[in-house]
């Protein structure tokens, strides 16, 4: 018995002496950065977000997007008084949306320049967490599969499992990573 209890001591005494991971720096208020979803032990997991047709998919083999410097193979973001934006530094301003309205089910979309938000959309509830974890009005997002050309469309967690009759959807976490780098482009609509 007093060895049991020793060896536990111990054990957590030495555990308590490991390094313990510290959250990476908060990126600066002006920060490009890339999306990238978190979920251990899928297809979706690391997979950078793309933008093409007014939507944000995962693992999509083209953007077809209007680059500056080539070629993308993920979108840029960044925030701006709670707005998430694609990042174009001579194009029209490309804002995402939300619309977790009971027919949009969590729908995670773009307008571009001066095109409203759909009906229901909202677009000013983007923030990052002190882990660079971004949430919408503190709600996560799904990755859902079998979108277009095989990618994953990505929704915004709305209290709805498999929205607009998706199935196979998956709880994610998405994690920004600045650009240091980062690519202007306009996306498609």
């Amino acid at each position: 018995m007093f060895f049991k209890v020793l060896t536990t001591a111990s054990l957590l005494l030495g555990a308590s002496a490991l390094p313990q991971a510290t959250p990476p720096a908060p990126l600066s208020p002006d920060a490009k950065f890339s999306l990238m979803a978190l979920r251990s032990a899928s297809e979706v997991h690391f997979a950078s977000f793309e933008a093409a047709k007014s939507s944000i998919f995962l693992n999509l083999p083209s953007q077809n997007a209007s680059c500056d410097a080539g070629p993308a193979d993920y979108a840029t973001f960044y925030l701006q008084d709670g707005g998430l934006y694609l990042y174009a530094a001579s194009a029209t301003p490309q804002q995402l949306y939300v619309d977790r309205s009971g027919m949009g089910q969590g729908k995670l979309g773009y307008t571009t320049g001066a095109q409203p938000a759909p009906r229901n959309g909202e677009r000013t509830e983007f923030e990052l967490d002190e882990y660079n974890d971004l949430t919408f009005n503190g709600a996560g997002f799904l990755a859902c599969p079998n979108s277009i050309d095989g990618a994953w469309s990505v929704w915004v967690s709305a209290g709805v499992a498999q929205p607009a009759g998706n199935e196979g959807c998956l709880g994610i976490s998405v994690r920004a990573v600045e650009a240091l780098e980062p690519n202007s482009c306009l996306y498609t609509e």
